[in-house]
């Protein structure tokens, strides 16, 4: 049986790519005040950049995704 690995959530990907490794991620943005995951900018703009415009500690928003993501 081979064992599944998780995905590192880095500050350097984007909002879509992020949610295309578990979508269900878009609770913890939403949760951050980041309403962003379904606008066409989250195609393009990093998670640091997305924390910037929206004043949230980028490693912190980091931390909970890793701990999240499936």
């Amino acid at each position: 049986m081979k064992k599944k690995t998780k995905k590192t959530i880095t500050k350097d990907m984007t909002i879509g790519e992020t949610l295309a490794i578990d979508e269900n991620l878009a609770e913890i943005f939403l949760g951050f005040g980041m309403h962003c995951i379904s606008c066409p900018v989250s195609q393009m703009e990093t998670i640091e950049e997305a924390s910037a415009v929206h004043g949230v500690d980028v490693d912190f928003l980091l931390k909970k995704l890793n701990e999240n993501v499936k």
